[in-house]
């Protein structure tokens, strides 16, 4: 019973907790224990807060047996990946330099995921400030794949994905500033989504106005997604881009998708030149069938030139960094990830006029996108170029695709990713098969700006066609 608690998704946790079938308590305590079982291995938690929830956990039963009204994940367990601040419970940022940092406040995902009665039970791996696509930290030390010990969990948001594929809670906040969410979803097998900029409010994002960073969820299946971000989503004054942004009934939306006959879907499986595993290829060819025989018009993406932003991104988000931790690095360099001093290093060539081309250039990639949202209704493309990759991979590494190797990690790995953190679309990330060693392969789609409503459907849709849940890969450490 212990095992097919921690294994019930949030939709299904949220209605037996409603009806008394289910005590918040017994589903926190299976929780937690399965993540004290499963953390020598996966190392997906920087902090368990066993004691305190378990006592949300009590005064979530007192609420239901007293017929209290609740909220939309009254007493449903989730994590937190440890860059987002949560009042009371330590959150180190993945460094050393803060590893006994506690905020005084929630970030405002946070705060909402508690106002609807979620507990927390732990803060989940990251890399040192979310910095890499790896999971790893001088803090912690690596988090493992939840299909595969020998292979990353990728990142940043590991521990996160690992968490939630591996059975420990249903649900986990995690963040997405190139692909952080969308990476080790598709990486473990689970569902990610970037949602559009200020659908979920951003209240650490130093330079709101500029800002390509999320709060993003991660879950089992795409109800579950709607559910989280019914919770998480409207604005809030700390986030210009989240003023009067709509919130939608999500849940009902994908409970009450039926086909989609008049929607029509550009694809792209290759970006350019760069290069796609085949055994991704054809899980993606197959995935596309699903979506022709679900009614939808497909046709491909002719030019891609457009996504090829890497170079962009970098210069972006690496400035925010420099800006950020420069101070730090000069200080205290031995105490931070040498991988994250390389890019630090690497901002300091980027001059002001550099990084104002580049702002420039990512309002003609929105554009862009738009244009091409606005004959169709959606764009499909793999999520990563190949699965997992091996554990000890380097970031500035050569990466390994059907045995041939390619530079510029990034670049290679996950394309298709940076693209919509520049321009703000929602982009979600749901498995569509398994490669070799049982590992999952993903498909991103990407609808128009602040249309998840419309997004999450074609994603539920999907994944009910495919039908993986019998897929889901053997845990090894169970």
């Amino acid at each position: 019973m212990s095992e097919d608690l921690c294994l019930m998704t949030a939709a299904t946790l949220r209605r037996r907790i409603a009806h008394r079938d289910v005590s918040p308590v017994e589903v926190t305590r299976a929780v937690l224990q399965r993540a004290e079982q499963l953390q020598p291995e996966l190392n997906c938690f920087i902090t368990l807060c066993a004691e305190e929830a378990m006592q949300e956990a009590r005064e979530a039963e007192r609420a239901v047996m007293a017929g209290e009204p609740l909220g939309l994940l009254h007493g449903i367990p989730y994590t937190c990946k440890d860059i987002v601040n949560t009042r009371g419970v330590r959150t180190t940022f993945g460094s050393r330099l803060f590893e006994n940092n506690i905020p005084n406040e929630d970030a405002q995902a946070v705060a909402r995921m508690r106002r609807h009665g979620a507990i927390l039970i732990g803060k989940t791996t990251t890399s040192e400030f979310g910095a890499k696509c790896l999971t790893d930290a001088p803090l912690f030390g690596r988090t493992r794949n939840a299909c595969s010990a020998a292979h990353t969990s990728g990142g940043s948001s590991g521990g996160a994905a690992v968490a939630v594929a591996a059975g420990i809670a249903p649900l986990a906040i995690a963040t997405d500033g190139g692909g952080s969410t969308r990476i080790p979803a598709a990486c473990n097998g689970v569902v990610g989504l970037k949602q559009s900029l200020g659908t979920v409010p951003h209240s650490q994002a130093e330079d709101a106005f500029g800002n390509l960073t999320y709060v993003t969820p991660t879950t089992r299946t795409v109800a579950d997604t709607a559910l989280m971000l019914q919770a998480m989503a409207g604005g809030d004054p700390c986030d210009p881009w989240s003023v009067d942004a709509p919130v939608p009934d999500y849940v009902e939306r994908v409970r009450s998708a039926v086909d989609l006959r008049g929607k029509k879907i550009l694809f792209g499986l290759a970006l350019g030149d760069r290069p796609v595993a085949g055994e991704v290829a054809e899980a993606f060819e197959a995935a596309l069938g699903h979506l022709r025989a679900l009614g939808a018009e497909l046709s491909q993406l002719q030019d891609t030139a457009e996504f090829e932003v890497e170079p962009l991104w970098r210069t972006i988000n690496h400035t925010v960094w420099l800006t950020r931790f420069g101070a730090m690095a000069s200080e205290r360099p031995d105490d931070l990830s040498p991988s994250l001093l390389r890019q630090l290093e690497l901002a300091t060539q980027v001059s002001g006029i550099d990084y104002q081309r580049a702002m420039f250039a990512r309002t003609r990639l929105f554009r862009h996108v738009q244009s091409l949202l606005r004959d169709n209704d959606f764009i499909v493309t793999p999520t990563l170029s190949r699965t997992a990759l091996p554990i000890d991979q380097d970031l500035f590494g050569e990466i390994d695709i059907d045995g041939r190797s390619y530079p510029e990690l990034r670049a290679n790995w996950f394309p298709w990713l940076m693209p919509f953190n520049l321009t703000g679309h929602p982009a979600v990330t749901l498995p569509c098969g398994f490669g070799r060693h049982g590992l999952p392969i993903g498909i991103q789609l990407v609808g128009r700006f602040r249309a998840e409503a419309d997004l999450l459907p074609v994603a539920a849709m999907l994944e009910s066609s495919l039908a993986l849940p019998s897929l889901r890969p053997r845990l090894e450490f169970a």
